[in-house]
């Protein structure tokens, strides 16, 4: 049976306005909608929570080693708007060093799952702020010494979108040193791709397509919705696309 997960910021029945971005783990039966609002909001606090709590700004470095999820969105969208250059290392390295140019810098925070922090085959890097982001509801039950339970953090502080205006198109948002301008670009030609429009509801597989690119960036950039689908069955993705009501499938 389905359980809907309703987190602080969650969407209730009867809302007027549709999802943005949705959440649903087929295993667990646990879903989450949030709005355009909503999803605002959570970026603002992420965001509020790399500015304010750690005193991170633009030229800052922070290195993000999250599934789709819709917090991963969260704290993509609030690290983007704190003018930071993000490392998203979507798959384990076996210990093996991450290449990519200034991949010898060091991070001034990290955001991880537990599974991931846990697994001897991931180089997770070190860092001054270290994050663990569950993908499950509420928050974590267990957070090792020296690490902070994103959930429970993001909460304590301001809802209130941070000030663009010192964002510019040439700084680096990722650390590969691709600028937040080109980053638009090629989010805007994914999007084309797919033959996104405002009007589609995109569903994601979060097991096969990690690359924000995809199922963060490009959407939005067209103004479409997103469904990310945790442990989806190929079996059963035609009635998820019938009950999602979804026009696009990435």
């Amino acid at each position: 049976m389905q359980t809907t997960v309703q987190a602080d910021l969650a969407t209730r029945p009867g809302d007027a306005e549709s999802p943005l971005l949705s959440y649903r783990d087929e295993a667990t039966g646990e879903r989450v909608d949030l709005t355009a609002h909503q999803v605002g909001v959570w970026a603002a606090r992420s965001a509020s929570l790399l500015r304010d709590g750690c005193g991170l700004g633009p030229g800052s470095r922070v290195a993000v080693l999250l599934p789709p999820h819709w917090r991963t969105a969260a704290v993509l969208l609030g690290a983007w708007a704190c003018g930071l250059a993000v490392s998203f290392r979507p798959r384990a390295t076996a210990g093996l060093p991450v290449l990519e140019p200034g991949g010898d810098r060091p991070f001034d925070a990290v955001f991880v799952t537990p599974e991931r922090q846990d697994d001897w085959l991931e180089d997770v890097p070190d860092a001054p702020h270290r994050y663990l982001v569950g993908t499950g509801p509420g928050r974590l039950a267990d957070v090792p010494l020296g690490w902070l339970d994103w959930s429970a953090e993001v909460l304590r502080h301001s809802d209130v979108t941070p000030d663009h205006t010192a964002i510019r198109p040439s700084d680096p948002a990722s650390a590969d040193g691709t600028t937040y301008g080109q980053w638009g670009a090629l989010a805007r030609e994914v999007a084309a791709m797919l033959d996104l429009h405002t009007s589609d509801r995109l569903l994601v597989d979060a097991a096969e397509h990690e690359q924000p690119l995809k199922w963060l960036l490009a959407p939005l950039s067209a103004g479409a919705s997103v469904v990310i689908s945790a442990n989806l069955d190929p079996a059963r993705r035609d009635s998820v696309v019938a009950a999602e009501q979804v026009t696009r499938i990435l």
